[in-house]
């Protein structure tokens, strides 16, 4: 089922999210559910917040993204392995290497985009749908989107990481999501 997408200005998108267990009912259902409203709103990571549940869970699939790089992309970015994963109740060990500046959006915030500098690799540890424990490292474009992910779990958007000028830049913007002023082409929650 495809489940509404929550716009900014939404309190749930500022929460810590909370642990959840192998009981947390329907799970498998919320998961699937998830991944539809992911691949109908043409993104590439999706956390609970965003649809409404304040749980430590986000998916990613860079697949599309990686197979769509341009020549150029391929020469910037040629140990990219693409990933399609659920993360439940994820902790950053570490991050590492060097910033890079990429062009971000999120599925919350339509009509902005931005340049965001974030660090080339994470290490994580996360529970995948079965509940099974990994440590893993991940880096480039699959590190990005988990990292941006990650922050939805902790409360935090990308337009955080801008400077004021650029917040101040943007906030008509921000005010006409909140408000409902903003059309797209999938479903979205406004707040009340």
């Amino acid at each position: 089922m495809i489940l509404p997408v929550v716009a900014y200005g939404s309190p749930i998108l500022r929460k810590v999210c909370d642990i959840i267990t192998p009981e947390y009912a329907g799970l498998q259902k919320l998961i699937a559910d998830m991944w539809e409203t992911m691949y109908n709103s043409n993104g590439v990571g999706l956390a609970a917040p965003q649809i409404n549940k304040p749980i430590r869970m986000f998916l990613v699939d860079t697949i599309q993204v990686v197979d769509g790089f341009e020549e150029e992309d391929k020469r910037k970015y040629p140990n990219e392995k693409p990933i399609k994963q659920v993360f439940i109740n994820a902790e950053k060990i570490d991050e590492t290497g060097d910033t890079w500046a990429y062009n971000e959006g999120c599925l919350s915030i339509p009509k902005v985009r931005e340049d965001i500098s974030r660090t080339r690799k994470i290490k994580l540890k996360y529970l995948d749908e079965n509940f099974v424990e990994h440590i893993d490292e991940f880096e480039g474009i699959a590190a990005r989107v988990i990292q941006h992910e990650y922050d939805h779990i902790i409360g935090k958007l990308f337009i955080d990481y801008l400077s004021p000028l650029k917040k101040r830049l943007i906030a008509n913007k921000l005010k006409d999501i909140t408000s409902g002023k903003v059309k797209t082409d999938y479903r979205m929650l406004f707040p009340k």
